[in-house]
């Protein structure tokens, strides 16, 4: 092989590197300027961001949620029904009282879910409450993840750390995402985009 072929080989394969590496770079969604990847691993998975929109109060900006599948998913009893692993990111999009979250969280999950399921879940629920005791405030850009993950249960991270124990029971977790998917969501466009396919930008 000539100097010349070599030469030609080397750079073609590095357009192709090129090309690949812009490509991924790509891959992925804005959401009120915060950055969703189209994948993540989670529980040795790789997840689909299945949606993602903002939290609005009024006319503020709380957070960006993106909801993450194994396989797409358009409806809330799909979601609730999908096997393997699943991830909702929260990206907070102002400062927050730990406390303002926690109850507003808290509020929300009861009003999403029924009497005989609250009783079930009343000690996951504490448990689940002992995240937001970790800070007292969360800052512009911290990141929230909560997840199921088959064989361990619902585990929680702050910036990547994890947080809490982890709770084996699906129905709890079932019950936070009804949080954001339930029949008196936190935000109601929210819910339809958690399931509806995001704009790439």
């Amino acid at each position: 092989m000539t100097a010349v072929s070599k030469y030609s080989i080397k750079a073609l394969l590095a357009g192709i590197f090129l090309t690949l590496a812009a490509g991924q770079a790509a891959a992925a969604t804005d959401v009120a300027g915060t950055r969703y990847e189209d994948a993540m691993s989670v529980g040795g998975k790789t997840l689909m961001l299945n949606g993602a929109g903002v939290r609005n109060k009024f006319t503020v900006k709380i957070y960006a949620a993106g909801l993450y599948l194994e396989a797409p998913q358009s409806t809330v009893d799909g979601v609730m029904k999908a096997e393997g692993a699943r991830r909702v990111r929260l990206v907070m999009l102002r400062d927050i009282s730990s406390d303002d979250l926690g109850s507003a969280f808290m509020l929300a999950l009861s009003n999403n879910i029924n009497d005989a399921d609250k009783a079930k879940i009343a000690t996951q629920i504490s448990k689940y409450g002992e995240m937001f005791g970790v800070t007292d405030f969360l800052k512009k850009g911290d990141i929230i993840d909560t997840d199921w993950i088959p064989g361990v249960g619902n585990r929680c991270f702050l910036n990547g750390k994890k947080v809490g124990p982890d709770i084996p029971d699906i129905l709890f977790f079932n019950s936070v995402l009804r949080i954001w998917l339930g029949d008196k969501p936190v935000d109601a466009e929210l819910k339809t985009r958690l399931l509806t396919p995001a704009k790439k930008k």
